[in-house]
C-alpha cells in the first residue's frame, strides 16, 4: 500500500529565520556572561525594520543593536540592492524583565520547596506544555527523509550562494521534498521543489538547470529518482523580492522546520530565543534523545516521546513512548526503562546535555534536530546499551 509525505525547510534568509537567527545571536550573547539568565527572546522583522522584543533577567551587558546587525550580515543581507540592508535597516528594542511570578518557580522548584533536597531539584520546569521527541531508521541520523532531504537542499542552495558557485542567488528559499512509501517503507522521491531568490536579471531556464545541477543532484540519490520523479524550481516564474522586503518575519514561526517535518506532533512551543529553562527548548532536546536512542538500540524502527510537565514543577507530569507496533517491548517497559535511564528534570537536562555552554545560532536554520553537523549532545546516541541492560534486568 502506498502513501505519500511531504516536508519542507526554508533558508537561513527566509524572514521567520531571520528572526530566529537574531533571536538566538541574542541569547549566545547573553549566556556567555551570564550562564543563569533567564531569556525569552522574539523578533519580528519587515521592509527595513527590525524589532526585537521579549522578556530578559540578566546582568550581561551586550550591545544589541549590533548582534542584531551582524546577524543579519552573516546571512548575507548586506546591501540595499536585496531589498534589506543590514547596515542601514532600523532595530527597535523593547526588552523587559522576566514576570516575577515565573521566576519564583522557576529558580525553586515545587519538589525544592516541598522539601526534596536533591540539587537536580532546583529548577521547576519554566512553563507548563507538552514536547515530542521522535527518531526513525529511514536515515543515518535517524530522521524522516523527508525532512532529512528538504534541510540538505536548503543547506546546499545557502552554500552555493555564499561560495560563490551561483552568485546570482540571494538570501531568501525554500524547498520541498516528497516521499512515496510502500508499506511504511521507501519507495522513490515523488516531487521536489526548489524556490529561490535570485537577481532580477537571470533567466529561469538558466536558473532551473543551474539548480538540478549544483544543489539537487548533489543532494538526492539517483536510487531515489526515476521519470515519474517532478521537480519544480521557482514554479511562479520570479523571486526577486524576497526576504523581509517581500514578508514579514517572527521568532518561531517555522517549528516544524525546526522539528521533524511534521512526521511527528509538535507541542506547539518554539525553540529560539529561550533560554534552556524554558522545556519548550530543553526537554524537546531531551525527548530527541531519548527516542534517537531507543530507535539506536534496535529497540523500534520509529518512535515517539512525549514529556509533559508544570510550571515551577522540575519532574516531567507524564512520560509517553509510541513505537506504532515497530517494537517488541510494550511501550509500559519502554517508559520503565527510560524513567531508569534518563533523568527527565530540567536542572538534570542542562547538565546532561551541557545546554548552558550551547551555541545555539547555527541551530536557528536547517532544524534542530539531526544535526549531527553541529557537536549538539542530544544527537548521541551513547545511552543505548544502558536502555538494553535496563529492560533486560
Amino acid at each position: 500500500m502506498s502513501h505519500f509525505f511531504t516536508s519542507e525547510s526554508v533558508t537561513e534568509g527566509h524572514p521567520d529565520k531571520v528572526c530566529d537567527r537574531i533571536s538566538d545571536s541574542i541569547l549566545d550573547a547573553i549566556l556567555a556572561q551570564d550562564k543563569n539568565a533567564h531569556v525569552a527572546c522574539e523578533t519580528t522583522v519587515t521592509t527595513d525594520c527590525v524589532n526585537v522584543m521579549g522578556e530578559i533577567s540578566s546582568n550581561a551587558d551586550i550591545d544589541i543593536e549590533g548582534i542584531v546587525r551582524e546577524a543579519v550580515r552573516y546571512i548575507g543581507y548586506d546591501s540595499d540592492s536585496y531589498g534589506f540592508n543590514c547596515d542601514t535597516c532600523k532595530v527597535f528594542i523593547n526588552i523587559d524583565q522576566q514576570s516575577s511570578d515565573i521566576a519564583m518557580g522557576v529558580n525553586n522548584s515545587y519538589e525544592l520547596k516541598d522539601g526534596e533536597n536533591d540539587i537536580k531539584n532546583k529548577i521547576g520546569a519554566g512553563d507548563q506544555g507538552m514536547m515530542f521527541g521522535y527518531a526513525c531508521d529511514e536515515t543515518s541520523e535517524l530522521m524522516p527523509l523527508s525532512a532529512s532531504l528538504a534541510h540538505k537542499l536548503a543547506k546546499r542552495l545557502t552554500k552555493v550562494r555564499k561560495d560563490g558557485v551561483l552568485n546570482y542567488l540571494r538570501p531568501d528559499g525554500k524547498t520541498q521534498v516528497t516521499v512515496e512509501y510502500d508499506n511504511g517503507v521507501v519507495k522513490r522521491i515523488d516531487t521536489i521543489v526548489v524556490s529561490t531568490q535570485h537577481d532580477e536579471n537571470v533567466y529561469l531556464k538558466s536558473l532551473r538547470e543551474d539548480i538540478i545541477e549544483y544543489v539537487i543532484r548533489p543532494i538526492i540519490s539517483k536510487n531515489l529518482l526515476d521519470d515519474k520523479t517532478k521537480i519544480f524550481v521557482n514554479p511562479t516564474g520570479r523571486f526577486v523580492i524576497g526576504g523581509p522586503q517581500g514578508d514579514s518575519g517572527l521568532t518561531g514561526r517555522k517549528i516544524i522546520v525546526d522539528t521533524y517535518g511534521g512526521v511527528a506532533r509538535h507541542g506547539g512551543g518554539a525553540f529560539s530565543g529561550k533560554d534552556p529553562t524554558k522545556v519548550d527548548r530543553s526537554a524537546a532536546y531531551y525527548a530527541r534523545y531519548i527516542a534517537k536512542n531507543i530507535v539506536r538500540a534496535d529497540l523500534a524502527k520509529k518512535c515517539e516521546v512525549q514529556l509533559a510537565y508544570a510550571i515551577g514543577v522540575a519532574k516531567p507530569v507524564s512520560i509517553m513512548i509510541d513505537t506504532f507496533n515497530t517494537s517488541d517491548y510494550s511501550e509500559e517497559k519502554l517508559v520503565e526503562a527510560v524513567n531508569k535511564v534518563f533523568d527527565c528534570r530540567p536542572s538534570a537536562i542542562i547538565k546532561e546535555l551541557d545546554l548552558l555552554n550551547t551555541t545555539y545560532a547555527p541551530l536557528s536554520s536547517y532544524g534542530h534536530m539531526g544535526r549531527e553537523d553541529l557537536p549538539v549532545l542530544w544527537e548521541k546516541t551513547d545511552k543505548a546499551e544502558q536502555l538494553l541492560a535496563a529492560l533486560n534486568k
